[in-house]
């Protein structure tokens, strides 16, 4: 699930300039399985409302308790499979860190891991009721990624007495950020000065590169696709770590693809826009 404000993989809010991000929030949610769901609804600036520990786009809406963060799903999957997504979603931070990291010298792309280690409730209709581990991130920007990146994978993968997180990323001047981190389960956070190697990995269905670290020797694979699309994938990926096999969620991003204009309308067809909105209270 991404809440979203300037949704950046909206194609309204790219035919908008970009301009206005309040006017361009989203609540995106991802449902596999017999009854999985896609939403993505781009909402205008009326659905947005923020407070110190909530935020609402439309229907829907977050709420920081101070221990829990409690999501209210609301929404409408999009094509191929119609229908509502509803209930509640309650992650329970193990501890919150104070880590900060820029994606760019100039800060123009923020990464804030939140809650790397946390528990995680789901009640949602139709079919989905589940309790198991999860994370809680954010990133910050101040331009488009495709102005900044090329091509990035992102992993978090939990472990016996700890998780870690890797980043890898290409930026359109040919620099690399190589970025891996050890959350505790205190919270404290640190950088792993010499992670293990990034290694290749079998392209997805769209033919999206795909690449993760793991021990020398190691082989990892993808267990479970969650999302593909032409630009993107999302999946379990078992990795082996430390000599500790994880699997863990697992992202690749192709941003030269994202360029393209032609996947715009394509994109359209999955992501509604519903500009107007009134809250009933």
């Amino acid at each position: 699930m991404i809440a979203f404000i300037g949704s950046v993989f909206s194609p309204w809010y790219r035919w908008s300039g970009r301009k206005e991000p309040q006017n361009h929030c989203c609540i995106n949610l991802v449902t596999t399985g017999r009854d999985g769901r896609f939403t993505m609804t781009d909402r205008g600036r009326s659905a947005l409302r923020q407070t110190r520990d909530t935020f609402e786009v439309g229907p829907s809406k977050l709420t920081w308790t101070g221990t829990e963060l409690i999501i209210d799903v609301d929404e409408w999957g999009a094509l191929p499979k119609l229908g509502k997504l509803k209930g509640r979603i309650v992650l329970t931070p193990q501890a919150v860190t104070q880590a900060e990291v820029r994606l760019t010298p100039d800060a123009g792309h923020t990464w804030r891991p939140f809650a790397p280690i946390a528990k995680v409730e789901v009640d949602l209709a139709p079919g989905h009721k589940w309790t198991g581990h999860g994370y809680f991130d954010a990133n910050f920007g101040s331009r488009a990624l495709e102005e900044d990146f090329a091509f990035w994978t992102w992993g978090r993968f939990p472990l016996k007495d700890r998780t870690v997180c890797f980043y890898d990323a290409t930026r359109l001047d040919g620099t690399k950020v190589a970025l891996a981190v050890q959350i505790n389960p205190d919270g404290s956070v640190r950088e792993v000065e010499t992670p293990p190697p990034l290694v290749k990995m079998k392209r997805t269905p769209w033919f999206v590169r795909r690449e993760t670290r793991c021990d020398p020797g190691a082989k990892p694979k993808g267990v479970f696709s969650l999302l593909e699309a032409p630009f993107y994938s999302r999946a379990l990926m078992e990795t082996t770590i430390d000599g500790e096999i994880s699997m863990g969620m697992h992202e690749a991003l192709d941003l030269v693809r994202f360029r393209q204009p032609v996947l715009k309308p394509m994109l359209a067809v999955r992501v509604p826009r519903r500009a107007g909105w009134t809250f009933k209270d």
